[in-house]
């Protein structure tokens, strides 16, 4: 199975790209540097906020149980031409990942790219559903219990620290020195998913 990052990657280039680039009003080589930068931390946000695994996999497993079963990416087209559902359920899940660092994140991610923060954080929108989404497909066809999930989570973990891109936005946003940026965005939005999950 191939990892989430280069299952969302792959989906995110061509017509999907040039889609995405005119709505949020950069060109295509400014939103594919900022999608590299942010898939990344979107994900790792969200394993980190949900545990890394263990008992945050079931709260999770729930959560895309419910709304995330992946049918989101088989109808690409639709959902990138709808701005309201990004505004719904991206800003949602960005919210509850990140807390109050959200929009920190996003001048990161712009900061990386080009994108002016508006436009990084409008991308930022919407990915977060897709990445929720290629969890769900990935839950639903690997027939993933939570041991599976959380395994996944962790290996998934393991792959977004070991990215060359991590180390500068380690920098950015590594608030306590600790060399682990996962770790502060954890902080920020900590109790918010755990809350939000039990509400799905």
């Amino acid at each position: 199975m191939s990892s989430i990052l280069d299952a969302l990657t792959s989906q995110l280039g061509g017509s999907a790209l040039s889609q995405i680039s005119r709505q949020i009003g950069a060109d295509d080589d400014a939103t594919g540097g900022a999608i590299a930068a942010a898939l990344p931390m979107i994900l790792g946000g969200l394993i980190k906020n949900s545990g890394g695994g263990g008992g945050g996999a079931s709260a999770l497993g729930a959560a895309l149980d419910k709304d995330h079963d992946g049918s989101l990416l088989d109808d690409l087209g639709s959902f990138l031409g709808n701005r309201d559902q990004q505004e719904k359920h991206g800003g949602g899940i960005l919210g509850h990942v990140f807390g109050g660092q959200d929009g920190h994140v996003a001048g990161a991610v712009a900061k990386s790219s080009g994108l002016n923060a508006g436009s990084a954080g409008q991308l930022m929108k919407i990915l977060a559903p897709m990445v929720m989404a290629q969890l769900g497909r990935q839950r639903r066809q690997g027939n993933l219990d939570n041991s599976g999930l959380s395994d996944l989570l962790r290996g998934e973990r393991k792959q977004i620290e070991a990215r060359p891109e991590m180390s500068m936005f380690s920098k950015m946003l590594d608030r306590d020195g600790d060399g682990s940026a996962l770790d502060d965005i954890a902080k920020a939005g900590a109790g918010m998913l755990g809350s939000f999950l039990k509400r799905r």
